[in-house]
């Protein structure tokens, strides 16, 4: 069955979505987006992704193309038209299109593009790879500096995913000067003697909605906490280790660049993180 989507104030089958050529996310990534995971129904820390959706719109000028309570609403209507149980909703915001294509901002009563999607992932939350934990490799941060807004500028993310595929991976963790910056779609950690080690909040790194929520329920559950810069031989010599992200939540991480880390498999800390993320994010799910 066809999916329906969201596209500048229509609800359309998908095969019928269309938006223009000269769309400003198409021609030179212009655009910002989120992503918020559907478990149960609910969405899950819907209200972060939206202050973060506006704090990148601010950030690059960008009109707002609706209020934060129509955007709920059209999540809500995409997750019940699409029957979503478990699974995310894909939201993009681009500067629009003024019909032609220019180097320079089109004018201000130019409207956004806002298009929204749903993706079906049953078992989201039962994710096997959290009982086995993730292989990951490191490769060099070679992004653009403003990293903390939440663009579309996916291209060389995507090429570390598949960089780490064809090493036999499951995802790339990024460095920059010698330290680790983030991986590809997610925030990383590390934990050395009960202390979790992950890199402070700057322009260098995604601002992530699960970090937050995590570091503040790993210090509700009297967890040690560090901010601070780390390298990736520092990661390699931790008991454990693991990402944060919207969509796989906390994600246990085995090993680094060919380096198992302690026995070998997802960690006590990465793991009751996970039970209690879940956990605290379905009894506030909306």
């Amino acid at each position: 069955m066809s999916r329906t989507v969201y596209v500048n104030g229509e609800y359309l089958p998908e095969e019928e979505a269309t938006v223009s050529i000269f769309d400003r996310g198409f021609l030179m990534a212009d655009a910002v987006y989120e992503v918020t995971s559907v478990l149960g129904g609910k969405l899950i820390d819907f209200e972060g992704h939206a202050v973060r959706l506006k704090r990148s719109l601010d950030e690059l000028d960008m009109a707002e193309p609706c209020s934060k309570d129509e955007l709920l609403a059209i999540h809500r209507k995409l997750v019940e038209a699409n029957g979503i149980d478990e699974g995310l909703v894909y939201l993009q915001v681009t500067r629009g299109s003024d019909g032609d294509r220019d180097f320079v901002f089109p004018s201000e009563d130019t409207k956004p593009t806002l298009v929204l999607f749903t993706q079906s992932k049953p078992g989201l939350a039962d994710n096997p790879a959290a009982k086995t934990g993730a292989k990951v490799i490191s490769i060099e941060d070679i992004r653009w500096g403003r990293r903390d807004i939440k663009t579309v500028q996916l291209l060389y993310p995507s090429m570390g995913k598949m960089m780490a595929k064809k090493a036999g991976a499951d995802d790339a963790w990024m460095v920059e000067d010698g330290y680790v910056t983030e991986g590809t779609s997610n925030n990383a950690y590390f934990v050395k003697d009960g202390k979790i080690v992950t890199r402070p909040l700057s322009t260098d790194i995604l601002h992530g909605i699960t970090r937050k929520a995590v570091l503040r329920m790993a210090e509700e559950a009297q967890m040690q906490v560090e901010e601070r810069l780390f390298t990736i031989e520092e990661a390699q010599g931790a008991d454990e280790a693991f990402t944060t992200s919207a969509s796989a939540f906390v994600m246990p991480v085995v090993e680094i660049d060919g380096v198992a880390l302690g026995d070998g498999v997802p960690g006590p800390i990465a793991t009751r993180l996970r039970e209690i993320y879940l956990e605290e994010s379905l009894k506030t799910a909306i």
